[in-house]
């Protein structure tokens, strides 16, 4: 049965990358506020989970206030899909042209110093978008991605980001050592971007999160401390057609707990001010 149900996914996965890519983009936009709008109606276990989440990040909404959240929220993550869709069509121009970013200099500093440049971001917006950007303006970016199934589909997801000019390492699964492959990267002066809010090993460090207490991975830190290259963590927003990245103040050298715990003091003040780009639809506060 589960055979079946892996193949219906990847079907659907492909049969929406061919289709969506056809349609007018004001066609693919209006439908997909349709299904956004649809499954916040339907109150599933993702939606209630983000309905949480955000309950913690904005304490003082209303109850209306924060269904009108949520549903912002469901429609922001169906636009990261749309455009997971759509990005392999776009123009290099239009890549580039539809970013504004925030700080910048920060990042081309570091990145100009030839120790590499390590970018830890959250589940913010659209961060493939944002790794194409990053190649096409001279810094092609080294990332890790969670293994999906079925594998046929996670071998899409890999493809799909390789278009994009990133290069993807395999979370699990995988001969390679992942970290031993990244420091290389760095070394070698590169840029390695880590979505860095949710800890999927299980082996991630106690952080204070919005008042409570959650758990972050520590390789974004681990890796700065291991290759000596300046970790900076980013948030995304979308304004209006805009990707907007912020960069923010470079973590100076310390524990791998206290670097991971200024990681999440930056994501927290991206998040606050951009709640609805936060797609976090799984569990990752501890109460």
């Amino acid at each position: 049965m589960d055979g079946l149900r892996h193949r219906a996914v990847d079907l659907a996965f492909a049969l929406a990358w061919t289709l969506v890519r056809r349609l007018p983009e004001s066609t693919v936009s209006w439908l997909f506020r349709q299904a956004a709008d649809r499954t916040y109606r339907r109150n599933g276990r993702g939606v209630r989970r983000l309905r949480g989440n955000l309950a913690i990040v904005c304490p003082d909404a209303t109850d209306a206030e924060l269904d009108d959240l949520t549903r912002a929220g469901m429609r922001s993550y169906l636009r990261y899909w749309q455009e997971a869709f759509r990005l392999p069509e776009w123009t290099d121009a239009e890549v580039v042209g539809r970013v504004r970013t925030v700080n910048e200099k920060l990042l081309r500093d570091a990145h100009a110093a030839g120790r590499g440049v390590i970018c830890a971001l959250p589940h913010l917006a659209n961060y493939d978008h944002a790794g194409a950007w990053a190649g096409l303006t001279g810094m092609p970016v080294s990332t890790v991605a969670e293994r999906l199934q079925p594998e046929s589909l996670f071998d899409r997801f890999i493809e799909y980001r390789k278009r994009l000019g990133m290069e993807v390492l395999p979370l699990t699964g995988s001969d390679q050592d992942v970290t031993g492959v990244l420091a290389d990267r760095l070394r070698a002066g590169g840029f390695v971007c880590l979505v860095a809010d949710r800890d999927l090993s299980e082996r991630g460090v106690p952080v204070t999160f919005f008042g409570q207490p959650s758990r972050m991975p520590v390789g974004p830190a681990a890796l700065s401390l291991k290759t000596g290259a300046p970790l900076i963590p980013a948030t995304l927003h979308y304004d209006g057609p805009e990707l907007v990245i912020t960069f923010h103040d470079t973590i100076e050298p310390d524990t791998a707990a206290e670097m991971t715990q200024r990681c999440a003091d930056a994501f927290a003040i991206g998040i606050a001010a951009h709640p609805r780009d936060w797609h976090m639809l799984q569990r990752i506060f501890l109460n």
